[in-house]
């Protein structure tokens, strides 16, 4: 499985941007895809996630009402609109899959075990 982010950049606080994971290499209707950030000096954080089948989502409480995580299965493709963007969303985003997901546990990092590179996100105040 091989995932490739992109839509990263430099935006004002208060502005949007989405980002893009493209998906390839297996087919993902049981996967759980999601996003986590990962600012300098922190530790890598849960964005948002969703179930490729069926579309359940789940959110960081920092981010609800301001992120959308959604997805495009002709194309392989999830998103992560990010509107309303604030200094301290600031980091590396990352994609992530996972074959199987335990319930309740796709805020954890180690249940992906695919991921994609980092797209920068830079919000200026």
């Amino acid at each position: 499985v091989q995932l490739q982010a992109s839509g990263g950049g430099l935006v004002q606080a208060g502005g949007s941007l989405r980002l893009s994971c493209a998906a390839s290499g297996s087919t993902f209707s049981n996967y759980v895809m999601g996003w986590f950030r990962q600012a300098p000096g922190k530790e890598r954080e849960f964005v948002a996630a969703i179930r490729w089948s069926g579309g359940s989502t789940y959110y960081a409480d920092s981010v609800k009402g301001r992120f959308t995580i959604s997805k495009n299965v002709f194309k392989n493709t999830f998103y992560l609109q990010m509107n309303s963007l604030k200094p301290e969303d600031m980091a590396s985003y990352y994609c992530a899959a996972a074959t199987r997901m335990v319930v309740g546990r796709a805020y954890t990092a180690g249940m992906y075990e695919y991921w994609g590179q980092g797209t920068q996100v830079t919000v200026s105040s």
